[in-house]
């Protein structure tokens, strides 16, 4: 072997770069970048439907803490609040104001991007005592296009709709 080959080998070896070029890094960089510009969008819409879905099921859930409320105070018909259906359990026995069959975070009126609220309560006087025989259940987004785009109502009839503007006109059923 002639030794002249070998050092011009060695010496071949040792330009060869290790590791990537500042070029190569970069554009790496510019389509990971591009990906997740494409990404985004995507995630966005995801959390507003994600926030709408939960909207529907804690109708669902208010809507089940009426049931429960009307059977525990049957003079007093349906709670036209919230904070009626809420309560903490520590304070002791459940009341006519703090039912304790809503979860905190339900009862306080904000949950996942909604705003949810108990109105058009209708009542009738059976012998000087006031009972709520109707109530309308509300959620809209706090803020529409962003934490959701549609409106969601129901009332004792247990019929869910939506209002596609994100208000309280619910006048559509929920799946159309």
């Amino acid at each position: 072997m002639n030794c002249k080959n070998c050092l011009h080998r060695r010496a071949n070896r040792d330009l060869q770069p290790n590791g990537f070029t500042l070029m190569e890094l970069l554009i790496v960089i510019a389509i990971i970048l591009i990906l997740m510009l494409m990404a985004i969008p995507t995630i966005g819409g995801l959390k507003k439907q994600a926030n709408e879905t939960s909207a529907m099921n804690s109708v669902q859930v208010i809507l089940k803490a009426e049931m429960q409320y009307e059977s525990t105070f049957p003079s007093n018909g349906y709670a036209c609040s919230l904070a009626a259906l809420g309560g903490d359990p520590k304070s002791g026995a459940p009341t006519v104001s703090a039912a304790q069959v809503l979860q905190p975070d339900l009862a306080s009126g904000l949950k996942s991007g909604y705003i949810f609220n108990i109105t058009n309560c209708t009542k009738v006087n059976l012998n000087g005592t006031d009972r709520i025989t109707g109530y309308q259940i509300t959620a809209v987004p706090q803020t529409i296009g962003k934490t959701g785009n549609r409106g969601f109502c129901s009332d004792e009839s247990g019929a869910m709709k939506q209002d596609p503007a994100g208000g309280t006109n619910c006048v559509q059923n929920v799946g159309q």
